[in-house]
């Protein structure tokens, strides 16, 4: 062991050379990881956009904007007029600063349930409402886009367009997080609109509804019951859709052809090509409606302006 400065100062110009070639080389290895791992997301650009959607890219979510959101108005969406009412005071309290429940909206497909939504975006983007659009697969990242938003002067709206889940679905245990909160509490800014074709979003045997029969090492049956509806609970607004009858389909396709810029007579030629078209599909619904309006409004464009009115253009736009 070294006892004099002499000495010492050699011995530690020594490891320095022995140390620089590990750390030159352990610098390589590090440049070469860096090359695999996913680059950082961006930071968001809260001014950009009204909508999000969140993306998986290599393992890291993050948030892109919506460059053209489907622009929807709540009017043009007929034969839903107790919904819209509902869901319309929900949002409107969220948007000034007042209560309002995370909702959940059920029902007939091609009714309007997404629709709806959108509308929501388009009537209050002005006020500071931004949509989020996340994946049934992606929610398990829902504590994370929480965290994202919070302390932002907007009010966002989580949008889960089709749900459902099978039981081993790991979104399931976080969407009820993000419903009831877990040891934080919930986000003011943040709620949840989720679509669905089942009121209670996971499969049910028949086996789960007799208590007394017992299925594998399942010892209280009905308390899985009781699990599975208790996701549809959390949801404070439940909003219900139902088939349309034949008037009603009718005048969603007389409004549709309307703002398609056909004529009066054109209009009501549609009438009964309107219920083959329907009968051939199985269902009176809106997105029918409007799929028929496009097919028969294309094949009778000989009629219609070649520039097109802004009721038309707007209408293109829109999905029912």
């Amino acid at each position: 062991m070294p006892n004099t400065a002499p000495e010492r100062k050699s011995a530690q110009a020594g490891n320095s050379a022995e140390l620089a070639p590990l750390l030159q080389r352990l610098d390589q290895v590090l440049q070469q990881l860096a090359l695999w791992l996913p680059p950082l997301p961006a930071p968001v650009r809260w001014d950009d956009a009204i909508a999000f959607r969140w993306r998986k890219l290599g393992g890291r979510g993050a948030l892109q904007p919506v460059a053209h959101p489907h622009q929807i108005r709540a009017a043009d969406l007929l034969g839903v007029d107790r919904q819209r009412r509902l869901i319309d005071d929900n949002t409107r309290q969220y948007v000034e600063g007042r209560s309002a429940n995370n909702v959940l909206l059920t029902g007939a497909r091609g009714t309007g349930k997404s629709s709806l939504v959108k509308a929501m975006l388009h009537k209050y983007h002005r006020q500071g409402l931004r949509l989020i659009e996340v994946d049934k697969s992606d929610l398990v990242d829902l504590t994370e886009i929480a965290d994202l938003v919070a302390g932002r002067p907007e009010r966002f709206i989580v949008f889960c367009d089709d749900l459902s889940f099978e039981a081993s679905d790991p979104g399931y245990k976080a969407l009820k997080v993000i419903l009831d909160g877990s040891i934080a509490s919930a986000s003011e800014n943040l709620l949840v609109y989720a679509t669905s074709n089942r009121r209670h979003l996971m499969p049910e045997t028949m086996s789960e509804n007799l208590e007394t029969k017992y299925v594998g090492e399942e010892i209280h049956p009905g308390e899985t019951t009781e699990e599975k509806v208790s996701l549809s609970e959390r949801f404070g607004l439940w909003v219900s859709f139902y088939p349309f009858d034949q008037d009603e389909y009718l005048a969603i396709v007389q409004h549709w052809l309307s703002q398609l810029g056909l004529s009066a007579a054109q209009m009501a030629e549609a009438h009964q090509p309107a219920l083959q078209w329907a009968l051939l599909r199985g269902s009176r619904s809106g997105r029918i409606a409007w799929q028929f309006a496009r097919d028969w409004a294309g094949r009778h464009d000989t009629a219609v302006s070649s520039k097109p009115s802004q009721k038309a253009t707007r209408a293109v736009k829109a999905r029912r």
